[in-house]
């Protein structure tokens, strides 16, 4: 595996032999790491990202590991899982036997998967591709929704109006009388809202807000 789009792999696990041997596995695929010896230090990289506004720019995904001394892996997922973390930062525990039936509930609360020590290299490289996928498409999603909330900020009260009446389907005759303006007026606003939103038609315009959040 090369990573196609810019990424990074955290990787948490007390055991340094551990990280150091994942680390060597991902740089042979050219593949971005940062370790992190405890729970706690990754929840350390995650506040100070936090608190200094830092939105997360690029794909990553994380490797945890399930038992460790002090905050346990679990803890840190059920932390990230409230925060609603786990979308942008894909969880994928690294976990003994014994552990399995809990990294089984862990992925029906949302963990993106497990792999099993001692894991196929080829087996966790794919699932960490997978997870890299899905937080890039998220971070997409994400960027895509916020330019079009700030195009409908762009917009007057009277833009919007006209624009939820164009959605609805109605032609600029009833709009006009529904609005108590000119058709020639409608139009203009019409026009300004397709130019202002990046759509061409009224069928676009609906599309791109039904897929929008609360269309």
């Amino acid at each position: 595996m090369e990573s196609a789009i810019p990424a990074t792999v955290y990787i948490v696990d007390d055991d340094a032999e551990v990280r150091e041997a994942l680390a060597w596995l991902l740089r042979s695929r050219r593949v971005l790491s940062e370790p992190f010896a405890s729970a706690e230090e990754f929840e350390a990289m995650l506040a100070l990202q936090a608190e200094r506004g830092l939105p997360q720019r690029h794909a990553a995904c994380l490797l945890l590991d399930v038992r460790m001394p002090g905050m346990s892996g679990l803890a840190l997922f059920d932390r990230m899982v409230e925060r609603g973390d786990t979308a942008a930062i894909p969880v994928i525990f690294l976990t003994g036997h014994a552990d399995v039936p809990t990294a089984v509930s862990s992925v029906k609360r949302g963990a993106f998967d497990f792999c099993e020590k001692p894991f196929s290299d080829n087996q966790l490289v794919d699932r960490i591709q997978a997870a890299l996928a899905s937080s890039a498409g998220h971070l997409q999603a994400e960027r895509e929704r916020g330019l079009l909330t700030q195009r409908q900020n762009e917009l007057t009260e009277r833009e919007r109006e006209v624009m939820r009446l164009v959605v609805e389907g109605l032609p600029n005759k009833l709009i006009a009388d529904q609005l108590s303006i000119s058709v020639r007026t409608v139009e203009v606003h019409r026009a300004r809202v397709f130019d202002k939103m990046q759509v061409r038609s009224a069928v676009e315009l609906a599309n791109l807000l039904r897929a929008s959040p609360g269309g």
